[in-house]
C-alpha cells in the first residue's frame, strides 16, 4: 500500500546535522496520519508521498523548513535564587521563574555567577538537518480516526490540506 492522504504511516528515522553527524545514537520511530495534519514537517510528508513499506528516502531541511532560525531574543538571564535548589542544565521551565508567564518553554543552558541562562529556542533551531527515513508500515485510517486527527490539528479533514 502506498502512502497517501488519510493513511497511517509508521516511519523509522535517523537525524543528522549538516556535516553528517548523527544527532541521536539510535533510530526513532513515529506513526502519523499523512495529509497535512501537522505531525511531520511538510517537506518530509511530500518526500514520503507515494512511498510504500520498505522504501527509504533522505530529506535535507533548512532551518526555515524545520525548527526555525535561532532567535537570540529568546535567550534570557534570571537570578539563580528564583530556581529550585536541585537546578541542573537541561531542566525546562514554563516561562521565566519570578516573571509573568509568556507561554514559552525555556531550557536552562548555563548556571554561573548567581545567574541562570534560559533559552526558549528549540535545541535544533538554526540547524540544517538530514532525515534518513524508512517506511515501516502504511494502513488505512477510519473516518473516525481522520476526524479525531483533524480536530487535534485544529482544522478540517480535507486530504493534503495545510492545517497549521
Amino acid at each position: 500500500m502506498q502512502i497517501s492522504a488519510n493513511r497511517w504511516v509508521t516511519v523509522r528515522y535517523r537525524l543528522f546535522d549538516s556535516t553528517g553527524e548523527a544527532l541521536e545514537e539510535d533510530e526513532r520511530e513515529v506513526t502519523y496520519l499523512h495529509g497535512g495534519y501537522g505531525a511531520l514537517f511538510e517537506p518530509l510528508e511530500r518526500a514520503l508521498d507515494g512511498k510504500a513499506q520498505g522504501d527509504t528516502v533522505s530529506v535535507y531541511l533548512q532551518p526555515e523548513d524545520s525548527f526555525g532560525d535561532y532567535d537570540p531574543d529568546l535567550v534570557r538571564l534570571a537570578p539563580r535564587d528564583r530556581f529550585p535548589a536541585e537546578l541542573e542544565e537541561g531542566m525546562t521551565f514554563e516561562g521565566v521563574p519570578g516573571e509573568p508567564s509568556d507561554g514559552l518553554m525555556y531550557i536552562a543552558t548555563d548556571i554561573a555567577d548567581g545567574s541562570v541562562v534560559l533559552d526558549a529556542n528549540h535545541p535544533l533551531a538554526g540547524m540544517s538537518l538530514r532525515f534518513d527515513m524508512e517506511v515501516v508500515d502504511v494502513l488505512e485510517a477510519s473516518p473516525e480516526e481522520i476526524a479525531d486527527e483533524a480536530q487535534r490539528a485544529g482544522g478540517d479533514a480535507s486530504p493534503g490540506g495545510e492545517l497549521h
